[in-house]
């Protein structure tokens, strides 16, 4: 597929908020939202400004990230109740998590979750993501019907992504979405060039977001709305809005993000649409 053929749900944009993360910590960054009920309000304020989607990392009582089942449950459950968004977790966790809480985190039945596409050095330490544990991930989701988005950190890893689709099938719900994760030291930069050197080694019917970390979040945003893609925003990936500015709250990102993209004709969708553009069952 050519960079300028149009891919489905070309016409909106899907927005995601990513607003925690595993990085940050709360001590350094008051404003992350980490406690049940600071996520759910930051869902219900996400969603009103224009998110479609929340990719949710769980703190525990201290702020600490964890996997443990049961709080990815109870974030699960929250969220739906209290939202119409497409609920995706994620299954990178924190670098230092095991593969099986990793593997763990599907029981929780999220509508969604991460499956990243193979081993990046992610700043000084080594986000390993083995061929097996790949395998088990998507044979996982398939087994579930939790839809996936595979994570691309950079460009060999869509290759890998051709090879897991020829070698154990299409995704549940049949369409293949996934999000270049772009500007993460150690994986791909985050620039117009290479958001288009991406676009082409994307499998055929493929939609696609971007995420851009840290200062290139705009300008790949700005890239990924002018090729037809979606979008990813939220502090897990950017505590900065603009120069000398500091984020507000993840609503902020999300806003900015909804007002772009009408510029740029292709209105947010909501999580309706955005669940039918990913085969995400009702």
């Amino acid at each position: 597929m050519s960079p300028s053929t149009p891919r489905p749900g070309s016409s909106g944009t899907l927005i995601t908020v990513a607003p925690t993360g595993a990085e940050h910590s709360k001590a350094d960054v008051p404003n992350l939202p980490v406690t049940l009920e600071e996520l759910v309000r930051t869902a219900r304020d996400c969603e009103r400004v224009g998110a479609a989607m929340i990719h949710i990392h769980v703190r525990d009582g201290a702020a600490q990230p964890t996997l443990d089942l049961g709080l990815l449950k109870e974030t699960v459950a929250a969220v739906r109740e209290n939202t119409r968004l497409i609920v995706q977790l994620s299954t990178g966790g924190a670098v230092t998590d095991p593969e099986s809480a990793r593997l763990g985190v599907l029981d929780a039945m999220p509508d969604s979750a991460s499956c990243t596409m193979g081993t990046v050095n992610f700043g000084d330490d080594v986000f390993l993501n083995r061929w097996e544990f790949i395998v088990a991930l998507h044979k996982g989701m398939q087994e579930r019907g939790i839809v996936p988005e595979y994570e691309i950190f950079d460009l060999g890893q869509l290759t890998a992504l051709r090879r897991l689709l020829d070698e154990h099938g299409l995704p549940s719900g049949g369409h293949v979405h996934l999000d270049l994760v772009m500007g993460v030291p150690g994986g791909m930069p985050g620039d117009t060039e290479t958001l288009a050197a991406a676009l082409r080694l994307i499998p055929d019917g493929a939609s696609f977001s971007a995420t851009g970390v840290g200062r290139t979040s705009l300008p790949v945003l700005l890239a990924s709305l002018s090729a037809g893609g979606h979008v990813r925003v939220g502090m897990e990936d950017t505590l900065s809005y603009a120069r000398g500015e500091r984020v507000r709250d993840n609503a902020q990102l999300v806003a900015r993000a909804a007002g772009l993209a009408k510029i740029a004709q292709r209105p947010p969708v909501g999580p309706e649409e955005s669940r039918v553009l990913l085969g995400v069952a009702s």
